[in-house]
């Protein structure tokens, strides 16, 4: 029976059962089932047999069939803000995130489930728990306001297992996976520096990010190290958008005998300066140096090449999914695993191109 069984599954005609797979290794299928998910206590000589039998027969368990057994939804949850006409897919840095955690989960037979939240409502995290939608969650593009830090702390109060991703809550102990963004562009500022550029502009990103911050604080430790003061006519901010770098290159152009390099904290940003400036100054030599951050598919392609900041977003989605796995086949206060060490930081590396030589 089995033989005919394996020569259909190969012609493609048909999908073995769990019932074959208990017949194969003389159990029940109740004892099929918590092998293959992991429930309950099973004796090795029994898992075993259970597994050799699933091997034979190509058996693959559905997602639906692990949910229940496991009494979850078989989803780990990402929070994405929800901006109208932005395509936050296309863009560099979400897409990394999320490639990274997609791979991850789906090793493990879960799925990515997408949740988009509203700027102007206050989060409500918890309801997807509630919902059963989701066993952990992701959190994406988080802002330091009172509204996010209260839905935090609900998630971290009712023990759901949950993660913060590329954003820092001062004083609130949340678990996060971050880069670290000060060092990254100290590096960067440096660089400038020693290419001797002294009137070095800082085109930032808006402060209710952490990563806005930090880098802010390396652009500053940058100056000091090198004795160099800080000139507040050369800060300027943007939205990380494409559009609000070329906004800023209008700025810059009219004091570019004021500046020799400009740190910008996006890639995308810096692509919209360099457009900007070279309309308006056709004269090449009285570029400024430029060094972007983020180190995107476009640093290498746009012209001049753009120096930036590689920032290992995909290892942050990789190690964010890890976290949350591990965290969803632990014990049921999930959040346990992210105690001892409830914050982790990737490291950045400065990618040096035409546009700052």
């Amino acid at each position: 029976m089995y033989a005919r069984t394996l020569d259909k599954e190969m012609s493609g005609s048909i999908i073995a059962t769990r019932r074959e797979v208990a017949d194969l290794a003389g159990v029940s299928e109740a004892t099929v089932s918590r092998v293959l998910n992991g429930v309950g206590p099973i004796k090795e000589e029994t898992r075993i047999r259970v597994l050799d039998a699933a091997n034979q027969l190509g058996y693959v368990p559905s997602n639906l069939a692990r949910s229940f057994a496991r009494r979850k939804s078989g989803n780990i949850g990402v929070v994405l803000p929800y901006i109208p006409k932005a395509r936050l897919f296309s863009s560099y840095y979400f897409s990394e995130i999320l490639s990274g955690m997609g791979n991850t989960v789906r090793e493990q037979g879960y799925d990515l489930l997408v949740l988009f939240r509203s700027g102007e409502e206050t989060p409500e995290y918890e309801s997807f728990f509630r919902m059963q939608k989701v066993d952990a969650l992701v959190v994406l593009g988080a802002k330091d306001e009172p509204g996010e830090r209260e839905a935090l702390r609900k998630l971290r109060e009712s023990g759901h297992p949950f993660i913060v991703v590329n954003q820092h809550f001062d004083g609130e102990n949340f678990p996060e996976v971050d880069v670290d963004h000060e060092e990254g562009s100290r590096m960067a500022v440096e660089h400038l520096i020693d290419q001797g550029h002294r009137r070095i502009a800082f085109l930032n990103g808006p402060l209710t990010y952490s990563n806005s911050l930090d880098r802010f604080k390396g652009y500053e430790k940058a100056l000091q190290q090198r004795g160099l003061e800080r000139d507040d006519r050369l800060l300027f901010e943007g939205n990380f958008g494409r559009r609000s770098g070329y906004a800023i290159g209008d700025e810059i152009a009219k004091r570019i005998e004021e500046v020799d390099a400009v740190f910008v904290a996006n890639d995308r940003m810096a692509v919209g300066l360099l457009q900007r400036l070279r309309e308006l100054l056709p004269d090449q030599h009285r570029f400024p140096a430029i060094v972007g951050y983020d180190d995107s598919d476009s640093a290498d392609i746009c012209v001049p090449p753009l120096s930036s900041v590689r920032v290992p977003f995909y290892e942050m989605g990789e190690l964010a999914a890890r976290l949350m796995l591990t965290a969803c086949e632990g014990p049921s206060n999930g959040s346990e695993v992210l105690k001892e060490h409830p914050r982790y930081l990737l490291q950045a590396e400065l990618i040096v191109r035409d546009s700052s030589k």
